[in-house]
């Protein structure tokens, strides 16, 4: 190769490189569509269950479970002895009778689907925890507050720490929004849970999700539970299969909450 030739031998061999380097960096061709028929991508099996909405928002669909549909509390017993529960049944609603103790479901449930409403008495007193506190335990796995708390409290212009306020998953999730209701005025949860798994030895397969609408905004997104909700100390699993569902009667001195329209769907 002559000196003449080997500027243009360069250009060439520098051209190639770049040419080279800009294939390399090409995504990979995606296969053709264009053999492929439309009912090669449809699905048609299994077919979904009919499921009947509620004429209103809130109400309960046609394949829910009344927990509580103003009538009586026979789904529900006391924690303590599994006896009938000692909550009281006023004017259609369901209100904590804290001397009797927290209460739970007769059944028990795996996944699942809940809505649940809840009231702050116009009257309330107190401050922080000690004002309008209750919660929904979405698994209630022992005696106590064993188990998983979606907290309630009043949490309109009433300040605690957050990863205990209304909305919380109690001392785990910070909620996303407040969307109190003031006092004397309805709240609603609704609750999509997905329950821990475990292996046959009882360590952890898969943890447990939630989300929680309030009042209609999102306020915990597929939220990952460490474990059960402790008041003190760190979080940890304990295996169980199915659970009941467990409202809670705290020992705070403050006028006592009224639940209503209490129903769930089952889950896959």
């Amino acid at each position: 190769m002559t000196c003449k030739q080997l500027p243009t031998f360069l250009a060439v061999a520098a051209l190639a490189s770049l040419s080279a380097s800009l294939l390399a960096q090409q995504p990979a061709q995606q296969p053709s569509d264009q053999k492929m028929k439309p009912e090669e991508t449809e699905v048609w099996q299994p077919v979904p269950p009919v499921v009947t909405p509620a004429a209103t928002n809130g109400a309960a669909p046609s394949d829910a479970i009344a927990l509580f549909d103003g009538k009586s509390l026979d789904e529900w017993v006391n924690v303590s002895d599994q006896q009938p529960a000692k909550w009281d049944l006023v004017d259609g609603l369901m209100r904590v009778n804290k001397s009797g103790g927290s209460i739970q479901t007769k059944r028990k449930f795996k996944n699942y689907q809940l809505h649940i409403e809840f009231r702050i008495p116009e009257s309330i007193t107190g401050s922080g925890q000690a004002r309008g506190n209750s919660g929904v335990f979405l698994a209630s796995t022992g005696p106590g507050d064993s188990g998983y708390e979606l907290q309630v409290l009043d949490s309109y212009q009433n300040s605690t720490y957050v990863n205990g306020m209304a909305g919380s998953l109690y001392k785990q999730s910070i909620p996303l929004a407040n969307a109190a209701r003031k006092p004397g005025e309805w709240n609603v949860y609704d609750v999509a849970w997905t329950a821990p798994v475990f292996n046959d030895d009882g360590s952890l397969k898969t943890p447990a999700y939630v989300t929680v609408f309030w009042n209609g905004i999102l306020v915990d997104n597929h939220f990952e539970l460490k474990g059960q909700t402790l008041y003190i100390g760190k979080p940890f699993y304990k295996a169980y299969d199915t659970a009941p569902i467990k409202l809670q009667a705290h020992g705070d001195k403050s006028e006592p909450i009224n639940f209503r329209n209490i129903w769930i769907r089952n889950l896959p």
